[in-house]
Formats: C-alpha cells, structure tokens, sequence
C-alpha cells in the first residue's frame, strides 16, 4: 500500500512532539545520483507525500539522467546543484538522500544533521570506528531522523526468521556461516561520458590524477571504499546482528587472497570470523571470482542451532530439524520479495518522519556492522586478530 497524503498526516501510533509538527509534504532533496541513488530516488517517488526538489551530483550525465526521471513523475523540475553544501542550504529540503560513494558518508550526514535535514544514507555508514563513534555521538544529540540503507531490517522475511531464533526453535546457536558469490573480475573503465568534477569528487580522500576506474570502480579501491568485503559484508553481517539479536562485536579475524581485477588494491576473496559476547562465531565468505549466479541464489545464511538448522537467503527462510534435515520442517516466503525490501525501508523512514519514533536502521545500529566490515579490513592489512574495546569505544590490536 502506498503512503498517501493523508495516511502520512493522521496515521502513526504515537503523537509528534509538541514542537515537530509534520510537513504537509515530504521534499526530498538527493545528493549522489548515481545508479543506487536514482533507483532509491524512484522507490521515494512511489510515495505521494514525497516530491523531489534537488538534486545534487559532481558527474554531469549522473544530473542530467536524474533531473530527466525525477520529472517522469510529475509537478515542479527539481532544482540542480553541484556543491551538496548549496543544496543542504535549500530551506524547501525536508529530507535528504545521501547516496554518493563511502568516502563522502561520514562528512554529508554530519552536514546534513546540522542544516536540520533527516537523513536516509547509504550504507556502509562509515569508514572508520572513530567516523562511526562520531556519527552515533551526532545522531544523540541531534532531533533528526537518520535511516541507513540496511533494508533486511525492514524487510518481512528476515523479521519472520528473527522470531524463530527467539522462540528457541534452533536451540543454541553457536555459530552462523553465511556465503555471498558473484564475479565481477570485468575489464577497467577506461572513458567518461561528459564532465566529472573531479577535484569535488575525492572531497576528504587521497588525491589522484584523474581515473575513470576509480570513478567507476570506487568500491574496490580503499581511499574510497572498504571494497566488496565491507559493500557486501556491511548487508550479511547486519542481518545476522537483527537475527541473533547481537551487538557490538569482540574480536575480528580475516583473511583474503589477491586482487585479481586490474590496478585495484583490496581483494575479490575474503573470509571474516566475528566473534560475539553472545557466545557464538559468525563466518562470512565472500567471493566474486565464482560464476555469475541469480540474485535469489548468490547468497546464504544457515544459523547452526543444537536443535535445528536456519537457512535464509533473499527470498526464502527454511528450518531443518535435527534427524531430519532432507525436508524442511518450516518454509517461509516474503509477502513482498527481496526486490520491495527497499521500498518497505523507505516507508519506514517515512513513517518515522511523520511520528518521529526511531527507525529501523539508526546509526547506532548501522554502525555495528560496518565496524566488523572496518576490524575485517584491518585484520587483513595488520595480519592478526583485531579486538574491539567497547568501554573504550576503541580497537585494539
């Protein structure tokens, strides 16, 4: 069901503060209009009370693709910047989409908090434990609504496997072993469309001569990025804290191959074991030097209880009992399918911005994921296990 006007200005189930009353109209304003930024931008047009109002990007086809979908949806063109600090100074903007590579993360929401915007970001939230102990400490003081782009949370599957592990029907579980293959070992972008602000671009990051690789590729270069591990480990390894119910984590071992892909410096092969105070192990391989597999099939969690086995992936949530595990003994499908997760993430945000309860995918929680993605990549520059001191809100080697 869409979030109409009216739903988004009576509904909620609690009252909005006595001074935070709610805008008639949600006016989006979207900083990186990337791929996953015009997408997610598309997912926030499906709601009525939205509209976007600007657009910010320092890639000219980026801009230009996104101001041309934004209008397919109807009324005012959004406004264009180029500078995210011009459009954050926007008084129409309610709300912003932070979708631009990580290296950006950590200094746009700061920004952002302080113009007085909510925030929906991109994940993984940060990259590095002082950025994130920072954020959280901004996300406390701050009235505002931050939504992380970690949309297992919102998604119904993963909430229905999350009871069976509370109701105890897996027993004790000890460890969690969880996989993601894929192949991207593709060719090196060579070119560019039309004009990229480059100097813009790199914003806090290392500079360099100018590189299409690194404009494309920027998830496996680490000035940027803490490459596939933390891209694809930030999604894995909250899904198992929302299902196990687990914090902060104690300690962080990983070991990886070699980059096989071209002028890259952070590998396509990893493994990463997480160590949790709520006593059991979770085990994350990542390898996108396998064949190219269907979306529904690239990826699995199987949670190893002492009374029964979950297997939950993108579509499907199963449960073997011990004995018996040729059949399952409970089989569950999402009302919705992987592909809506988002668009359910979105309408919680949404939501929230309406009753200004706590979203799904706070700081705080986001954080926690990308911190192991962060002791993961440390682990395999320093070659040893990485200790996480949370009194401290510190790592220790």
């Amino acid at each position: 069901m869409r979030l109409n006007r009216r739903a988004f200005i009576v509904g909620g189930t609690t009252a909005l503060a006595a001074n935070a009353a709610p805008p008639d109209q949600i006016v989006l304003g979207v900083i990186g209009s990337g791929g996953r930024g015009t997408f997610v931008m598309g997912v926030f047009q499906k709601e009525t009370v939205v509209r976007v109002g600007a657009i910010c990007d320092v890639y000219e086809p980026n801009l230009e693709r996104a101001l041309s979908e934004a209008k397919k949806a109807g009324g005012a063109a959004p406004k264009a910047y180029r500078n995210y600090k011009a459009l954050l100074d926007d008084k129409e903007i309610n709300a912003v989409l932070i979708a631009t590579p990580e290296h950006w993360h950590h200094r746009m929401v700061l920004d952002a908090l302080a113009a007085g915007k909510d925030v929906y970001v991109e994940k993984p939230l940060c990259q590095t434990p002082e950025q994130g102990v920072e954020l959280i400490e901004a996300e406390q003081k701050s009235k505002q609504i931050v939504q992380v782009g970690m949309q297992r949370r919102s998604y119904d599957l993963y909430i229905e496997g999350r009871k069976i592990v509370a109701d105890g029907t897996l027993g004790n579980v000890r460890m969690v072993r969880s996989w993601w293959l894929n192949n991207g070992l593709g060719p090196k972008a060579t070119k560019l469309e039309g004009h990229l602000d480059w100097e813009q671009w790199q914003g806090p990051a290392k500079r360099h001569e100018l590189d299409p690789d690194r404009f494309r590729n920027w998830r496996l270069y680490s000035d940027y990025a803490g490459g596939l591990v933390a891209d694809q480990e930030a999604h894995v390894f909250d899904g198992i804290h929302l299902l196990m119910n687990a914090g902060y984590p104690l300690a962080v071992n990983a070991s990886g191959g070699r980059p096989h892909k071209p002028g890259v410096d952070t590998p396509e092969s990893v493994v990463a074991i997480a160590e949790y105070p709520e006593d059991f192990l979770a085990i994350f391989t990542i390898n996108y030097a396998a064949m190219k597999y269907k979306s529904r099939n690239d990826q699995m969690n199987q949670l190893d209880g002492d009374k029964a086995r979950m297997d939950i992936g993108r579509e499907d949530c199963k449960v073997y009992m011990q004995g018996a595990e040729e059949t399952s003994a409970i089989s569950k499908t999402s009302q919705f399918g992987f592909g809506r997760a988002t668009d359910l993430h979105v309408r919680n945000f949404l939501a929230c911005i309406r009753t200004r309860q706590t979203p799904t995918a706070p700081m705080r929680l986001a954080f926690q994921a990308a911190l192991v993605v962060q002791m993961a990549n440390l682990s395999l520059k320093h070659g040893r296990r990485i200790r996480w001191n949370g009194s401290a809100k510190k790592i220790e080697m």
